[in-house]
């Protein structure tokens, strides 16, 4: 019951701060664009603990509209990402392992799609590679997410206009010895090696692959991949007079947390943090743009079991090595950033992001 009582005053609390926000112009107005960031495996552990050690107050500081979301699966208390991306995407629960389809295999419609059809740009960007779990949500429809090739070749079905992300060898070393890059080419897509060889400036479609797997982590020197992609990505799909849809994706949080290694989740939280900041900075400026930050699931059963702030230092366990249940963070700026207080179903973000469209 006091655990229940915190939360309530928790949320009580944040209800107050976001109806502070201009309500009156956020109900009336919908959002133009919308940039979805995804830190996975990333709770309110993991942000804190980043908080802590940053020598900068972080980017995700500045919400004020903040929201938890259930994550479990169709089938599972305790989500995958196939499952978690889903949900976020298509607004439907499903189970582990599934990519955009329902418990029976059936193709879902997911925001993106949606989005190419009300003709919005549309984008992905992700530090791992762009056919894993999560951005594969958006735009795959598989029952197995490790299915890699397939997902690739569902990209060929949808009219993205920039993805950025590694798994170069899904689309050109393929078992089925299809080259997906050319079939890429045959679709009007510019096909890029490397972030920095991408020009914004130039017209078109932009398949960049930034690596042949994943992207190595930031502790072995990815550098500024991610917040440089968000920010050429926005670029990009600002061009489109009738709006965009944007996923960005931490992906290595997560991997931090199956790794019970700290450092790894810190640096990873800290760099997403990076990519927050570019979207947050053309949000402002902007005024049409939405902009939610959440996870698919917390990972590791993170705990901070001591610290200094004067120092910057943290101690932390983990309670174990893979997904936990645990509701996770959603934090809103713009249009419709009121939608996304409170709590609720994972699938409610989907539902909530058409809502502010008014789609």
């Amino acid at each position: 019951m006091k655990k229940l009582s915190l939360l309530l005053i928790i949320s009580s609390i944040l209800l107050f701060s976001c109806s502070d926000i201009k309500k009156s112009e956020n109900e009336i107005k919908k959002a133009k664009n919308i940039i979805l960031l995804i830190g996975d495996g990333m709770g309110v552990t993991q942000i804190y603990a980043a908080m802590s050690v940053a020598e900068n107050p972080l980017a995700i500081e500045k919400f004020k509209c903040i929201g938890f979301h259930k994550t479990y699966s169709a089938n599972d208390y305790i989500t995958d990402s196939g499952a978690g991306g889903t949900a976020l995407a298509t607004g439907t629960k499903t189970n582990n392992k599934s990519i955009a389809v329902d418990t029976s295999g059936n193709a879902l419609e997911t925001i993106l799609e949606i989005a190419e059809k009300k003709q919005l740009a549309t984008g992905l960007v992700a530090t791992s590679g762009i056919t894993h779990a999560t951005p594969a949500s958006f735009i795959a429809h598989e029952s197995n997410r490790n299915d890699y090739e397939n997902i690739a070749r569902d990209f060929l079905d949808v009219d993205i206009d920039i993805f950025i992300g590694g798994g170069t060898k899904y689309f050109a070393e393929r078992k089925d010895s299809l080259n997906l890059l050319d079939s890429l080419r045959a679709r009007n897509y510019e096909v890029i090696e490397g972030i920095e060889n991408l020009d914004v400036n130039k017209p078109g479609k932009f398949a960049v692959f930034t690596a042949d797997g994943h992207n190595p982590k930031m502790l072995d020197g990815r550098g500024d991949m991610l917040p440089v992609s968000t920010e050429k990505a926005i670029q990009v799909l600002s061009k489109s007079e009738k709006g965009f849809f944007l996923m960005v994706e931490g992906s290595q949080i997560d991997w931090g947390g199956h790794d019970n290694d700290i450092n790894y989740v810190i640096t990873e939280v800290v760099d997403f943090d990076r990519a927050i900041a570019k979207a947050l900075e053309f949000a402002e400026k902007d005024g049409e743009t939405l902009v939610i930050v959440t996870a698919d699931h917390e990972t590791g059963g993170l705990t901070l079991t001591d610290g200094d702030l004067k120092s910057k230092s943290i101690t932390a366990q983990f309670s174990k090595d893979d997904h936990t249940a645990v509701m996770v963070p959603v934090f809103a700026y713009g249009p419709g950033a009121e939608k996304f207080m409170g709590i609720y179903q994972n699938t409610d973000v989907f539902k909530k992001m058409l809502e502010a469209y008014g789609f």
